[in-house]
């Protein structure tokens, strides 16, 4: 699909970035199209760019701060032009521990919210969340889909 079509349309075909800056620049690209109250579920194993997609959401979204991966916080607040709330619930065990840590609250955006490990807290979703399939090629070219 030519990249002068629309984003959600070239995510939807599937995309493969050869660097963290171009998928990062796609993210960002992205951003500036989702509405204001956006939940985004990132699928996909260790090392294939989640954190740097949301590096890419951050920047699209008007934040200048670093973007890490919160895995040890569980989550991290950006402020920006929009909110960025990024969850990642890769060390949550249990539904049982999304409750004890009130995160559950924080499915319910008044901002974005792009959530890595999304399976962990699939329950608590909202309604209409978008789901972003992203993977790794042999040749390490990394791969996004976004889910219909």
């Amino acid at each position: 699909m030519p990249s002068e079509a629309p984003i959600f349309q070239r995510l939807q075909a599937g995309v493969t970035t050869t660097s963290a800056e171009e998928t990062r620049t796609l993210a960002a690209a992205f951003a500036a199209e989702l509405p204001p109250a956006a939940t985004l579920a990132l699928h996909g194993d260790l090392g294939v760019g989640k954190t740097t997609f949301v590096q890419g959401l951050a920047r699209g979204l008007g934040i200048n701060e670093a973007v890490t991966s919160p895995t040890f916080n569980i989550f991290t607040l950006h402020r920006g032009r929009t909110n960025l709330l990024h969850l990642d619930a890769y060390r949550l065990g249990s539904a049982r521990e999304v409750e004890d840590l009130l995160l559950s609250d924080f499915m319910i955006p008044p901002w974005c919210l792009a959530v890595e490990w999304p399976d962990k807290v699939a329950a608590w979703l909202p309604a209409g969340t978008l789901h972003l399939d992203l993977g790794i090629t042999p040749d390490e070219r990394h791969t996004l889909r976004l889910r219909t």
